[in-house]
């Protein structure tokens, strides 16, 4: 009996405890809905009120106190300002040599034409007597035709540590050719050219173009210097498109072909990262539709569309190694912001800030969207029936850590060449920390592999020994 009260009891205190903590949720009162004991609280509250507030009381905060929030004013966006300078690009006038093609040149999409054709180019070395010693370098999406200096331009090429006497492709043997591409803005006609019938600046009139109608234009070079066939066609990323595309559309005359970083055929993960940086360009208030040469440069959206480009042509290996978490500002860890915080971010903003106007928003739109646009089987039944068209020696070159043109594409390249009838592929894979821009740094890897199939006499097979691929680890054969 003892023991039946005692338990009565207790679950009598528990229900009245709980009857309490629902009474008060938060300090406030359910009954009277009061979060402040008021000055006649004993004479005024019944009992409840009092074993309430004193479960729980709370301290109201001062709605008068000044609110401490982030800070409203951001100097990594006030020091970005919507138009810059005049365009740098725009005053490359000298340092090349230019061939005027002055006849209509069809383009391959939408019946497209231009009235005439200007390609401005730049040589290395001599052509010897029969002309059979020429090399062909395909220049990638935002490349000059300065692969190297010279004494036009003493300026550092970019690919100058590849050309020259003694290197990958050596001067003192090969007659080295390298060409602005067909919608650029470095000589060779494109978006910023003047239309000779309006005499303004073609801007967004200019025709879609391809890769294709680009090689087209490089040959009609190649006829105005008299080279009926070239010793090797070398190409990276879009270069190697144009390399691949050279041998097919030409077999008759390109005797071999290096393709660097490349692949049959655009494939989504690309296309994506080329069509966001073309949008970032087309949603500037200045680029207008792409009529921007008389007034506002679209800056930000170039730059901006750079900083993405920039995420494709590196590797994270390489950006851990190189970065971590290492801070702008080791003693703003204790107050952030918004504003950039990670190297990291430092380091796309100089990308970004440093290339905004050293290229032509128009001329990125078009090539990437040609680059977009590519494939090696359109036009034929199948890609094995477009291969099918070489059989000279290959050269594919591709890079573990490559985001924009994985390795797996020039695997598919090489294998697809082989399957197609070509016994003379030679396929290179390289371990590198510098993703797709492996082809401008490595002299040991890249810079090796070309020399070494310029310069091998390949009557039987284009497969290297295992003995000569030093390099075995960074390589494989395919």
């Amino acid at each position: 009996m003892h023991s039946m009260m005692w338990r009565k009891s207790f679950i009598g205190e528990i229900r009245r405890i709980t009857k309490r903590q629902k009474i008060v949720e938060n300090g406030v009162c359910s009954h009277c809905l009061s979060t402040t004991v008021p000055p006649n609280f004993d004479q005024s509250r019944s009992k409840h009120h009092q074993q309430a507030f004193k479960l729980k009381q709370v301290e109201v905060p001062n709605i008068k106190q000044e609110f401490q929030g982030l800070q409203t004013d951001f100097p990594c966006l006030t020091k970005n300002k919507p138009s810059g300078p005049e365009p740098e690009y725009g005053k490359i006038v000298s340092g090349f040599k230019v061939y005027d093609h002055d006849e209509p040149f069809k383009l391959k999409y939408n019946g497209g034409l231009l009235p005439n054709l200007s390609i401005a180019y730049e040589t290395w070395g001599e052509l010897n007597e029969d002309k059979s010693n020429a090399v062909y370098i395909c220049a990638g999406l935002s490349a000059s035709s300065h692969a190297r200096s010279h004494l036009a331009n003493p300026n550092a090429g970019w690919w100058e540590k590849f050309v020259g006497p003694g290197c990958a492709v050596d001067t003192s043997k090969f007659f080295v050719i390298c060409a602005n591409n067909l919608g650029g803005c470095y000589g060779t006609t494109g978006p910023s050219s003047i239309n000779p019938i309006t005499e303004e600046p073609y801007a967004t009139t200019f025709p879609i173009i391809s890769v294709q109608d680009m090689v087209n234009a490089h040959f009609l070079l190649l006829d105005s210097l008299g080279i009926k066939k070239l010793h090797t066609c070398v190409g990276s990323s879009l270069g190697g498109m144009l390399s691949l595309t050279a041998a097919v559309q030409y077999p008759e005359r390109v005797g071999r072909f290096v393709s660097i970083s490349s692949c049959a055929m655009s494939h989504p993960s690309s296309i994506a990262m080329r069509y966001l940086q073309r949008k970032n360009i087309m949603t500037d208030p200045n680029w207008n539709k792409g009529y921007y040469y008389n007034g506002k440069y679209p800056r930000m959206g170039m730059k901006l569309a750079r900083e993405i480009g920039t995420l494709t042509y590196r590797s994270g290996p390489e950006w851990d190694e190189r970065f971590g978490r290492k801070r702008i500002d080791e003693n703003e860890a204790k107050t952030p912001s918004l504003c950039p915080t990670f190297m990291i971010e430092n380091y796309l903003d100089y990308q970004g800030e440093s290339f905004c106007t050293k290229f032509d928003p128009n001329s990125l739109l078009y090539i990437s969207k040609a680059m977009d646009l590519f494939d090696i089987g359109e036009g034929f039944n199948s890609v094995d029936e477009a291969l099918s068209m070489t059989s000279c020696p290959a050269m594919v070159i591709g890079v573990q850590t490559d985001i924009l043109f994985p390795i797996w594409q020039q695997r598919e390249l090489a294998k697809m060449l082989q399957d197609s009838g070509n016994t003379a592929v030679t396929f290179y894979e390289l371990n590198s920390l510098y993703g797709h821009d492996t082809f401008l740094l490595d002299l040991n890897g890249v810079g090796a592999a070309v020399k070494g199939f310029l310069e091998t006499e390949l009557r039987e097979t284009g497969m290297l020994t295992e003995k000569r691929n030093a390099h075995q680890r960074d390589r494989k054969l395919f």
